[in-house]
């Protein structure tokens, strides 16, 4: 198997750290986006998204985080993807919910269009009400995985055992760390982190990633405030 990856992607990190906690064997080649390798060939070719991550796995070739997470999850029998219908039922609607709600608007409208100029408004105004609507609906989501998802003492998203939902979740919400967002104000939340920061491949498969995070501190942006 051969995934196609950047190694500060919130998409790819997520199927890397499931990987290395796993044992499971990839390939990996990086698809530098900084220089628009995802747009160019061969790459372009092989996913017409033009995005990572891509598994290629002999004839298959998948894109989709939550779907390669799944898909390596069930071909490696992965207790992180209960067979139980209801406790897989529950696992999907969290990373659905990660996916649809938090990330749209703590990736999409508030953290990239403060790093990435391909992704900052047109004119000031825009680029303001943009990030403003990116706080609010960030807040409300990291609002709503504190009090409701971990609330009352739960130790990982779906349940008191580790999950695909939580390899995906835990680089969705560390996201915010890229413009030095504290996770301190949402204790359920830091709790969570902590345990997963804990894992024992998450330096090594978030090494590039914390550089970058190292390398904003002290940068004036915009932030997630609990209140």
């Amino acid at each position: 198997m051969k995934l196609y990856m950047h190694p500060v992607a919130t998409t790819a990190r997520p199927v890397r750290l499931f990987c290395a906690e796993s044992g499971i064997a990839l390939d990996e080649e990086v698809v530098d986006l900084m220089t628009g390798a995802h747009h160019k060939e061969p790459f372009a070719s092989l996913n017409p998204s033009r995005q990572v991550p891509l598994l290629v796995d002999g004839d298959l070739r998948l894109t989709e985080s939550s779907a390669i997470l799944k898909y390596l999850a069930d071909k490696h029998d992965s207790p992180a993807y209960p067979k139980d219908l209801q406790k897989r039922a529950k696992v999907n609607e969290m990373m659905d919910w990660l996916n649809t709600g938090l990330m749209r608007d703590l990736g999409y409208n508030l953290v990239y269009p403060q790093l990435y100029p391909h992704h900052k408004r047109r004119s000031d105004e825009a680029q303001a009400g943009t990030i403003a609507w990116g706080q609010d609906g960030a807040r409300k989501w990291l609002l709503l995985l504190d009090q409701h998802w971990l609330g009352a003492g739960q130790a990982y998203l779906c349940g008191d055992k580790i999950t695909i939902a939580d390899y995906f979740g835990a680089c969705t919400v560390t996201l915010a760390e890229l413009i030095d967002c504290d996770s301190s104000q949402f204790p359920n939340v830091s709790q969570w982190l902590s345990k997963m920061k804990s894992l024992k491949s998450w330096g090594s498969v978030n090494q590039v990633f914390s550089t970058m995070v190292a390398g904003n501190k002290g940068k004036s942006f915009e932030v997630v405030n609990a209140r």
